[in-house]
């Protein structure tokens, strides 16, 4: 038995043993309004996902979360390079990323409610979630750089695009595969939450706060198990993405 099947058994043994628990505390409670079933909850997803608003939905939200990511995540990529060279302006915007780390964030969605529409809200609390995680990381790649290989390429007059290349970006990648990592599932649940608080027309929160004030359980579950597959679908596209550039990037560099 290989190590990827024993794996893909024990995950899916796992995943066995937690829905064989949902289905007794379900038997046991008797009531779909406090806790549905399983079957229950595949129901009511397939049910709202054969509608075109499901589907309308489900896209505007990944939108404004990949949106806020992207931006994240230049960001973050822009700023780490500019500490790294500049010593002013990292002792100025490493307290800021603290700053942003450390806050809550319903105060940044309730901040952002005041001075922006409803619909860029998420995008903008997603952003900020993100950066920090983005900026450290890419700023540990950076320092993690081989100096003898620097001053190698320097007396060999390499190019600063070569530099870059062929040593800068192979050694921050990992760094920044792990960045996005953490930051795919922060940066999504950040963003559902500010929906869910400031409720934009087509959006995943706007459905999960309408199904808790109108008591339908099951479709709070449904909206929650569409957030869970979205957050694990968009990781493995993306991290597979970045592992084939990864893997082109050291064919050609060899």
């Amino acid at each position: 038995m290989s190590p990827s099947f024993r794996k893909a058994l024990s995950r899916l043994g796992a995943a066995a043993f937690w829905l064989l628990l949902w289905a007794l505390l379900a038997a046991r409670v008797g009531q779909e309004l406090l806790l549905p079933s399983p079957p229950q909850v595949l129901l009511a997803l397939l049910r709202l996902a054969g509608g075109a608003d499901f589907w309308l939905t489900v896209s505007a939200s990944i939108l404004r979360v990949l949106g806020g990511l992207l931006a994240g995540c230049v960001l973050g990529l822009l700023l780490a390079f500019l500490t790294a060279a500049s010593p002013i302006a990292h002792a100025l915007i490493s307290p800021l990323m603290t700053l942003v780390k450390s806050t809550p964030v319903a105060s940044f969605i309730i901040l952002a409610l005041v001075w922006l529409g409803r619909g860029t809200v998420p995008l903008l609390i997603t952003g900020l979630i993100v950066l920090p995680v983005v900026w450290a990381n890419v700023s540990a790649g950076i320092a993690a750089q081989d100096i003898k290989l620097r001053e190698l390429a320097q007396v060999y007059r390499l190019s600063r695009a070569r530099v870059f290349r062929c040593l800068t970006v192979p050694t921050v990648l990992p760094h920044f595969r792990a960045a996005l990592r953490s930051a795919l599932g922060l940066g999504w649940k950040a963003g559902i939450a500010a929906e869910v608080l400031t409720v934009p027309p087509y959006s995943i929160g706007r459905r999960i706060y309408e199904s808790k004030l109108y008591l339908e359980t099951t479709e709070l579950f449904a909206w929650t198990l569409t957030v869970i597959l979205l957050s694990l679908l968009i990781e493995r596209l993306l991290l597979r993405l970045l592992a084939g550039h990864g893997r082109r990037g050291e064919g050609g560099h060899a």
